[in-house]
């Protein structure tokens, strides 16, 4: 059975149309009913059409559902072949088009999209509950599970038989008829509930425009973000203004640059509070909703909480361990953050200001402090990171880790003229998939980075059908004749999102429900490559004066590597915080809907947050875990669970040498290729040859009692 993302859709065939004299010319075929014979099957985006995603997922869900009936009427004993197989082979086309719709949703959504989506999601819902709760359909899966061990199976083959059975189970097979139909009751809701809260988070996000009309109240900003923010009051027909919106390209170096207090404290206040405004965009009743439901189900399903449901899979396996991790790096992180907000106030003190330090004045002062300290500006390396260039240093890092090439293919359909696709070859020259990168904000588009798959990777007719991979980011634009150039945290997010990237790239998986990375290990080989960012030897492939072409000066690196770690407080304050909320919504023992803005409050209160400093994510926009498909609920604390696997991995490289081709091999056959096919533990202790300590992280982030280095 094929396991449909969060962010995936379908749709059906026109009856035959003859044209007659006068007759409206017929409507365009279906796409998603015809094989594509675009170059590697990439999707025909120019021939697709909202109105074609309905009928398709329609026409998907009733394959998928005569292909579940024809398993469950066989008249065969149970087999793996005859029933885990052939489960787990079902639903090619709805996957088909739940990869193109979803990710369009994400990429490229409109109110007619949403509205798609929410008809759908109740019909794949059902379809979901109807398969896990058919019995007669558990019981053969159960017959193949029980008589496992007797089995000549292989490896993957046993994962399969062993993860479907889990599947029913997790998905109330075991249930009473009562609890059969509170359980579908229960995810029709979500499903729907989840949607309205991304939609809502998407509209106050781009709804909100700091207007500024005086050029005076631009002090203090770079020269590129001006023009940038020029380019937008054009497009919003406000020439001569400037507009500022809350889009990570604008705010985040508004916030820091920004000489104009009270402009700053407007643009963060708009940020902190969106979809909390009690109106028809407020996210506060859905999200308590969602937790309460999420509640219910675990407990349904036998388990205390839904943190308890989702970490069963997970590398932590319970909420013990997950907080017990936070608080080991809670402590010293709050501390380094203190001494930071001494810093900053000091600096305020010193520049003639008498006022409190406030969350919207940290970036702003902290950027100066670190100047003055280190004697670094962080928009001084802007002009070497041309976004061109980058991912020409990422693609390098890929090659020479692991012999790969990326060609631009310009023969290859896209959804957007932002768009850039490559054919990605081995390297003895095979072809290993294609990808696609799509890297400025726009309307349409989410907030954030990801990485997604317009077709995953699978075996079929003993053929390895190879992925279709895409990249997706929010990075500064292109200003003027300036071309686009990025920050250093934009340049990390690049790499980053590719090692999601070449995960999805280099699967060989035959059996798609034997895979299963588990939410706290997905995150390793991504994070794993922002560790070649700074590396000499990769800045000097990337690293050039957009201008000039100057490589970026030795000097310059030092003083990075000097400042890196002040900050660090900071950063690790603002995401431990949104690891604990997260942790503490879906820890709930009693599936009642609560006070959101109490719960918040006290959940912070709980771990003495500072008041300089907001959590990242507040509730009522907290999409990774409350948004479409809640895909990090329980999880959010992922991030820094596997920053201590890549921080312990890249030890590996250090000692051997970056590009040591015997430590790439390995982390590839163990960590990239099978991932999620066996225990994750086991896999990343074959490669490493013990398990991840946490010292080298603090080291890192610069969290041991260790003072922050001074500059030279």
């Amino acid at each position: 059975m094929r396991k449909w993302l969060a962010l995936v859709v379908l749709a059906v065939a026109a009856l035959p149309v003859f044209a007659q004299q006068s007759a409206v010319p017929p409507a365009p075929a279906n796409p998603f009913f015809e094989e594509w014979t675009t170059p590697f099957g990439v999707p025909p985006f120019g021939q697709i059409r909202e109105a074609h995603y309905l009928p398709a997922f329609k026409e998907g869900i009733a394959r998928q559902r005569k292909e579940v009936d024809a398993i469950v009427a066989s008249s065969e004993a149970p087999t793996f072949a005859n029933t885990v197989e052939a489960l787990d082979g079902a639903g090619e086309m709805l996957d088909k088009v739940e990869s193109v719709f979803y990710s369009l949703l994400s990429a490229e959504t409109n109110d007619t999209m949403q509205s798609i989506a929410k008809e759908v999601a109740p019909l794949t819902a059902a379809l979901n509950d109807d398969i896990n709760l058919n019995e007669v359909l558990f019981a053969r899966v159960k017959a193949v599970w029980e008589k496992r061990n007797a089995l000549d199976l292989e490896p993957e083959q046993r994962r399969l038989v062993e993860e479907t059975y889990k599947d029913f189970v997790r998905g109330g097979a075991n249930l009473d008829a009562k609890g059969k139909e509170r359980l579908r009751a229960i995810n029709k809701e979500l499903s729907l509930i989840g949607l309205k809260f991304g939609d809502n988070v998407l509209k106050e996000t781009n709804a909100f425009r700091l207007v500024i009309e005086k050029e005076e109240d631009l002090a203090g900003l770079p020269p590129g973000l001006v023009s940038a923010a020029a380019d937008a009051g054009k497009g919003a027909k406000l020439e001569g203004k400037w507009v500022f919106g809350l889009q990570a390209p604008s705010i985040w170096p508004f916030l820091q640059f920004a000489d104009n207090r009270e402009l700053r404290r407007q643009i963060l206040t708009a940020y902190i509070t969106r979809s909390d405004h009690n109106d028809a965009s407020d996210n506060k009743a859905i999200l308590s909703k969602i937790a309460a439901l999420r509640a219910e189900k675990a407990q349904l399903l036998g388990y205390k909480t839904w943190a308890d449901f989702v970490l069963d899979r997970n590398m932590a396996k319970v909420p013990a361990r997950v907080y017990g991790l936070l608080d080991q790096l809670w402590t010293p992180a709050l501390a380094v953050a203190h001494r930071e907000a001494a810093d900053i106030q000091a600096a305020i003190k010193a520049s003639g200001q008498e006022f409190k330090l406030e969350p919207w004045d940290w970036r702003y002062y902290s950027e100066k402090v670190k100047k003055a300290r280190y004697d670094f500006d962080e928009e001084a390396l802007r002009p070497y990171f041309k976004l061109g260039n980058v991912l020409d240093g990422a693609f390098y890092v890929a090659n020479r880790l692991y012999g790969i090439t990326f060609t631009e293919r310009f023969d290859l359909p896209k959804y957007h003229p932002d768009v850039r696709t490559f054919e990605v070859k081995d390297a003895d020259g095979s072809h290993l998939g294609v990808f696609l990168c799509d890297y400025f904000p726009r309307p349409g588009k989410r907030g954030g980075a990801w990485s997604g798959r317009y077709r995953n990777q699978r075996f079929k007719d003993g053929k390895d059908i190879r992925p279709i991979v895409v990249n997706v980011g929010n990075f500064s634009r292109p200003t003027g004749d300036t071309p686009a150039l990025l920050s250093l945290e934009e340049v990390e997010t690049l790499f980053h999102e590719l090692g999601h990237g070449l995960n999805a790239l280099f699967s060989r998986v035959h059996y798609p429900g034997a895979s299963r990375i588990p939410r706290d290990f997905v995150e390793l080989p991504s994070q794993i490559m922002e560790n070649w960012v700074l590396e000499p030897e990769v800045l000097k492939v990337y690293a050039r004066h957009w201008k000039t072409g100057e490589v970026i000066p030795a000097e310059l690196i030092a003083k990075v590597d000097r400042a890196r770690r002040y900050g660090q407080g900071f950063a690790s304050v603002e995401y431990l915080a949104a690891s604990y909320l997260d942790m503490d919504w879906h820890t709930l023992s009693q599936p009642r809907e609560e006070s959101t803005t109490e719960f918040e409050n006290a959940s912070m209160a709980k771990i003495h947050m500072m008041p300089e400093i907001f959590v990242r994510y507040r509730s009522p926009y907290f999409s990774h875990v409350f948004g479409p498909g809640g895909g990090y609920s329980a999880g959010y604390y992922s991030y820094i669970w596997a920053e201590v696997l890549d921080a312990d991995a890249f030890q590996v490289f250090k000692e051997r040498g970056i590009f040591d081709q015997a430590t790439a091999k390995s982390f590839r056959t163990n960590v990239l290729e099978r991932a999620g096919t066996e225990d994750a533990m086991t896999a990343y202790v074959r490669f490493r040859g013990h398990e991840p300590s946490v010292e080298p992280l603090l080291v890192k982030r610069g969290l041991t009692e260790a003072p922050i280095p001074k500059a030279n």
